[in-house]
């Protein structure tokens, strides 16, 4: 499958937002929690909205969130609602399935409110060179252990070399990445972001060093972290 880039080419931004992020102990799912005077998802999408490339915000939600509905930003004309699923592939197909004529899609989580502007331009720069796509990655600084099957206790270290930590946004073409999620779903890939997807399927999509700051809120600490990185980010 081959694609043309485009310096100028529409990108649609789809964030999958179904899941109940239980590891946050919080009475609601994670991308509702509140840093300032905004959602986790708000302060997402907006970070999105911002980029004039970007022309359309496509969130995937659960059948049994009435939340959203509520937020400001439900308001926007440039944000559209869908029904997500119980996996994270399966909010992303249902949001490439309203991306429309757009010849790029942008997948953001709802839970990585501080995505610098200096990083979203960078990867959406690719689509002057690349037919594949990339990702915000950062490099790996610690050191990695691999743990005993089942157990906590260091089977080895891991090279870090040449190790990196997958962020987001992952940006690609619509189609291909249609192509490649609907591929890796029905052989049964485990596919835990769209890079995995294109991977199974034989394309290397390229890796756009990000800040390390653009952290995923994930547990009950991270929301002080992460209101910190938005306030640097906002002065």
């Amino acid at each position: 499958m081959k694609h043309t880039a485009g310096p100028l080419s529409r990108v649609i931004a789809v964030i999958p937002a179904a899941g109940i992020g239980s590891r946050m102990q919080s009475d609601c799912p994670k991308q509702y929690l509140t840093i300032g005077h905004q959602t986790i998802l708000e302060h997402a999408i907006h970070a999105l909205l911002r980029h004039p490339r970007i022309t359309r915000a496509i969130v995937a939600i659960s059948a049994e969130d009435h939340q959203f509905q509520t937020l400001p930003i439900a308001q926007d004309p440039r944000v559209l609602v869908t029904v997500g699923g119980k996996q994270r592939a399966d909010s992303v197909m249902a949001g490439l399935e309203l991306a429309g004529n757009a010849e790029w899609v942008l997948v953001h989580d709802a839970a990585r409110p501080c995505l610098h502007a200096d990083d979203l331009a960078r990867l959406l720069a690719i689509t002057d060179h690349s037919s594949v796509g990339g990702i915000l990655a950062a490099p790996v600084r610690d050191t990695m252990k691999r743990a005993e099957v089942g157990q906590n206790a260091i089977s080895h270290t891991v090279e870090r070399q040449d190790l990196w930590h997958a962020l987001t946004p992952q940006l690609f073409p619509l189609e291909l990445l249609k192509f490649c999620l609907r591929r890796a779903l029905d052989e049964g890939a485990i596919v835990t972001d769209e890079a995995s997807a294109l991977e199974h399927c034989g394309y290397h999509p390229l890796l756009v060093a990000g800040r390390s700051d653009n952290i995923k809120v994930t547990r009950p600490e991270d929301l002080t972290l992460a209101a910190f990185y938005l306030t640097q980010l906002n002065n």
